[in-house]
């Protein structure tokens, strides 16, 4: 059963906000009206379908045992009444999922890092791979992907890069990419063909607005130096180049994306917030499943959550038992979101089942 008050209470709130809205408001209520309106609408709409539904179904039940009855309607309600009671239940389940509580980050842009890990050469390689999946699977998404600072392989792909990803709700779906994803190939350089074991990690990290995190100027230590690497003639003779030092947590960012030094320090007290906030994050998250196990989206990233088999073109998710054998087009970006759709359906699954626990 559904909770009615509950649902009555969301009517009311949508009814409020969008009385509201007619009325004048400053640029930062509007918007904070407007957004709340867009979550609570798709809301509205599925409990409306859902009571109107539920009202057919109860005339065609009062109709079914009321004696006098002419046979034939009864014959045709006893028709339709499977067929609307598979409606209703579809429609309890949108609204059951309509109201577990949101992650209040996912729609947040998102920070990506990816490092390569065990394997040397090919590590880094395989991270290279996966930063052209994120790339193409973002563009898929109409997300842009802008690189923040990368340092390459000795043979190609990445010892690091990390990335900024804007768009609409880039960590709702990224958020359960965190982890230590692990290939196993033969390496073009191996002559015996046998087959490599290597791996890099993924960090996504939602992007923390001022709100969020308070920095103490006090708290950091910020160096400007050179920009290293390719970039043109600049490189040589502007100190663009920042470093961020957050003394008590002792995270380190340094950022030279930019030419404008004041441009890298805002990218990098952007960066700074979000791994503060991850940080914050993870600590909570930690708690909260102490007891319980399994749990996705933890952000736990001591643990393999993903092999990519080339030989058998097939890749595996160990959290929730899948194994999709596509792995070309995954890496194209294509059928990633078959696998992220899968675990956003687990983790929706395991939120409903606690929910259910707790009414």
């Amino acid at each position: 059963m559904l909770p009615e008050q509950k649902l009555d209470a969301l009517l009311t709130r949508h009814a409020e906000v969008e009385a509201a809205l007619s009325g004048q408001h400053n640029s930062d209520t509007f918007v904070k009206l407007s957004r709340e309106f867009a979550e609570l609408e798709p809301i509205v709409e599925s409990i409306n379908a859902y009571r109107a539904v539920s009202r057919e179904l109860a005339e065609i039940e009062v109709l079914m045992d009321d004696p006098a009855t002419d046979p034939e309607m009864r014959a045709l309600a006893e028709g339709e009444r499977p067929d609307l009671q598979e409606r209703r239940d579809l429609l309890a389940q949108q609204v059951r999922l309509a109201l577990v509580p949101k992650d209040a980050m996912d729609e947040r842009n998102v920070i990506l890092e990816i490092r390569a890990g065990t394997g040397g050469d090919e590590a880094s390689i395989f991270a290279g791979d996966l930063f052209r999946m994120y790339e193409r699977y973002a563009a898929k998404q109409g997300w842009t992907v802008e690189v923040v600072s990368a340092s390459e392989g000795a043979a190609g792909g990445y010892k690091e890069v990390i990335a900024e990803i804007h768009g609409r709700g880039p960590f709702a779906k990224l958020k359960f990419e965190s982890g230590v994803h692990r290939v196993q190939r033969v390496p073009d350089t191996e002559t015996q063909g046998r087959i490599h074991t290597s791996a890099a990690t993924v960090a996504v990290l939602p992007e923390a607005e001022e709100v969020d995190i308070k920095i103490n100027d006090s708290d950091l230590k910020i160096d400007t130096m050179r920009a290293q690497g390719s970039g043109g003639q600049h490189v040589n003779k502007t100190e663009s180049a920042i470093r961020v030092t957050h003394i008590p947590s002792g995270v380190v960012i340094f950022v030279q994306a930019e030419r404008s030094q004041h441009k890298n320090k805002a990218k990098a007290m952007g960066m700074l917030r979000a791994k503060l906030y991850d940080l914050e994050r993870s600590k909570l998250d930690a708690e909260r499943a102490a007891d319980r196990k399994g749990q996705i989206g933890t952000g736990d990233r001591s643990e393999r959550i993903r092999t990519y088999n080339y030989p058998q073109a097939r890749v595996s998710d160990h959290r929730i038992n899948l194994t999709l054998y596509k792995l070309p087009q995954i890496m194209e970006g294509e059928a990633l979101d078959e696998m992220i759709q899968a675990l956003i359906t687990e983790h929706q699954a395991e939120l409903l089942a606690a929910q259910d626990k707790m009414s």
